[in-house]
């Protein structure tokens, strides 16, 4: 850990990095899953599909970075090594055969799912100890739950 002005203790810090980076790693998985999706998908909704999953690809870059940048503010190192991303992520791997766009489409909500409730559960675990990073998850939840919300209606019958 770098030294900081940041009057956290260095546990704490430690602590919340850590957790940062989880979500760091899972936000880069679900961003490279998203991509997938994004030049994959095909069906009779293609366009309107391949141009929703940039957006929310978008929305993943620009969090991951603050996510990554909370993490290094806080005196740590920020992200992993792809290669590392691979066996730390929270999210199945992505089924490469995976085309059609409803299938896709429940993935990537399942996927947006579990990224949003981990994010949610980070919310608690740093709430009394960093409440800014606190606030940084609550930012990712509102955030992944409105993309989840895009996807899900999709899948609405």
């Amino acid at each position: 850990m770098r030294k900081t002005r940041i009057n956290l203790s260095e546990q704490v810090r430690q602590n919340m990095v850590k957790l940062l980076n989880q979500h760091v790693t899972d936000l880069t998985d679900l961003f490279v899953q998203t991509k997938l999706a994004h030049w994959n998908v095909r069906g009779p909704h293609f366009i309107a599909y391949h141009e929703l999953f940039d957006t929310l690809a978008s929305h993943l870059n620009e969090l991951t970075d603050a996510v990554a940048e909370r993490a290094t503010a806080l005196g740590g190192v920020a992200g992993a090594p792809v290669q590392s991303i691979a066996s730390q992520t929270s999210l199945d791997t992505w089924p490469m055969n995976l085309s059609r766009d409803a299938e896709v489409i429940r993935m990537l909500a399942e996927r947006f799912a579990v990224v949003a409730n981990s994010a949610r559960a980070a919310i608690t675990a740093s709430a009394d100890a960093d409440p800014d990073t606190s606030d940084l998850f609550t930012e990712a939840s509102r955030m992944l739950d409105k993309d989840l919300w895009f996807l899900e209606a999709h899948l609405a019958e």
